[in-house]
């Protein structure tokens, strides 16, 4: 293990930073030389996780283990850690179906969460947000790929719904706040840490397609199951932007590093709206491909079914990222196939654990 340092950089608290993209933002955050604090109540992610950030950064990271619907509490880490200069804002329920089950636990957690982050933003004058949305918000589009101009649709899950709200609720706040914005529309992080330390260890119900394959293959689930065959794509079965949940980690830091670097006249009316980005690769891939790439990097046939149609799923979406290449730099350096080879190598680890 590696000696443990703080960085001197600027400070930034990171919501859900024992989640799976939250953790590997941090290690891109870390470094790139910002100090980072993290909240998360670990109600779907494991504290062990950050003893792997440290373990691969060799920097340590303070975890506050609350409830980011509970204000006071919030308000408490606002007054211990001074000189917070950004927040990344990641905490949130995220299963698509646990949502269309359980509605009104979507809307609470993700929204109060989110109206306390802003009211304390205020409060303590922070300069700096970026918040954690989705592709989902633009619906069943018939516009591919998706441009940040996109029309959006209706929303197909609770979930979904709440990524809309709480643009909303952002883009009315930014109005009359001196803090500025961004919004990173994510597509479909995948993958894991190149390190074979950290990758997605979540206590939610895995539904996600790459870590059922991944565990499908590893015997954790009897098989894959493949829901729906009859979507109007090329070979029936749903298209999406798969991207390595390390190239969306850099996207949050070459955000961070844009707000910090760009000047703007406080008190300006209006001020400037929130910045919005997509991150994808801009390539579809089916859910066919994306086992034919896992049995290519793997050596192994996955034992895979079709199912029905699963309620909540899209038909097809995918990404126009020009708009983050060109504004923020951003670049993406992982294909499919190391995807795929980094989330085989991390399931293994956590099998043999």
């Amino acid at each position: 293990m590696q000696s443990s340092t703080q960085n001197s950089g600027p400070k930034i608290l990171v919501t859900g930073g024992c989640g799976y993209i939250g953790s590997h933002t941090v290690v891109d955050l870390l470094n790139n030389g910002f100090g980072v604090v993290s909240i998360d109540n670990n109600i779907r992610s494991k504290p062990l996780t950050i003893k792997r950030i440290q373990d691969i950064t060799g920097h340590e990271i303070k975890n506050y283990q609350i409830d980011l619907c509970d204000k006071e509490a919030i308000r408490k880490v606002f007054q211990q850690e001074k000189g917070i200069e950004g927040i990344i804002h990641f905490a949130a329920l995220k299963s698509v179906p646990e949502s269309v089950q359980k509605p009104l636990l979507y809307y609470r957690n993700n929204l109060d969460s989110l109206i306390n982050l802003l009211e304390l933003t205020g409060e303590f004058g922070i300069k700096n947000f970026v918040f954690s949305s989705s592709c989902s918000v633009y619906g069943n589009t018939t516009e591919l790929p998706v441009t940040e101009e996109t029309a959006l649709g209706v929303a197909e899950s609770p979930y979904a719904r709440t990524k809309q709200i709480g643009e909303d609720i952002i883009n009315d706040y930014a109005k009359k706040s001196a803090a500025r914005f961004v919004l990173l529309r994510y597509f479909n992080p995948v993958g894991a840490h190149e390190s074979g330390k950290l990758g997605e260890d979540s206590t939610d119900v895995i539904t996600a397609v790459v870590p059922r394959i991944t565990g499908t293959a590893m015997g954790k689930f009897q098989e894959f199951v493949v829901y729906g065959k009859d979507y109007p794509t090329r070979d029936g079965t749903c298209i999406r932007d798969y991207i390595h949940v390390m190239d969306i980690a850099n996207a949050h830091t070459k955000a961070l590093q844009h707000l910090l670097h760009t000047k703007q006249s406080l008190g300006s009316d209006p001020m400037p709206p929130p910045m919005i980005f997509n991150l994808g690769t801009g390539n579809g891939v089916t859910v066919l491909e994306a086992i034919q790439s896992f049995e290519r990097v793997s050596g192994q046939k996955l034992n895979w079914k079709f199912g029905e149609r699963r309620a909540g799923d899209v038909i097809a979406i995918y990404a126009n990222n020009n708009k983050a290449k060109n504004n923020i730099g951003w670049e993406i350096k992982r294909d499919l196939d190391t995807m795929m080879s980094t989330a085989w190598a991390w399931e293994q680890v956590m099998s043999n654990r």
